[in-house]
């Protein structure tokens, strides 16, 4: 047992088993928390949903009119009867789906690069300058390594 609650909500069909997605993007949550040193108890929710879902968090919450793979939004306080909740990341899958397609890998590997790169966000990470990704990219590829993925981060480009 890691200590850390992983609950993943499913709003969106998946070509694959539920249970081995399950399995799997909760093994990526807690090798990301356990990499980052991140003391147990912990908790956070991962959402699989649509692209449109997607779409209006980021419009909402972000005011960016458009889809995106992955959000994250940190929790700002403790939830009763939690030591530690983290907070909630939400993926499209139709948009996971497109970018294994193009990457030319699986969907499941794509949602487990997308929940270390959402759980990092919830930790703090973000890779909006140089320097933040370097840091960000380092972190998310020692941990696809440690999951035994190949899946590297792209090269900064300005």
């Amino acid at each position: 047992m890691s200590g850390f609650e992983i609950e993943i909500q499913m709003e969106t069909g998946l070509p694959l088993s539920a249970d081995q997605v399950r399995a799997h993007l909760t093994r990526a949550a807690t090798v990301t928390l356990q990499s980052e040193n991140v003391a147990a108890p912990a908790a956070l929710t991962l959402l699989l949903t649509s692209r449109e879902q997607v779409h209006t968090m980021n419009r909402t919450f972000r005011h960016i009119d458009k889809p995106t793979d992955v959000l994250s939004f940190p929790a700002d306080r403790n939830v009763p009867g939690m030591d530690v909740y983290l907070g909630d990341v939400a993926i499209a899958v139709p948009v996971a789906q497109a970018q294994a397609d193009a990457a030319g890998h699986g969907l499941l590997p794509e949602l487990t690069l997308l929940t270390v790169h959402g759980v990092l966000h919830l930790l703090g990470h973000d890779h909006l300058e140089p320097q933040g990704q370097q840091l960000m990219w380092a972190a998310q590829d020692r941990i696809l390594s440690r999951l035994g993925l190949d899946l590297r981060s792209p090269v900064y480009e300005d």
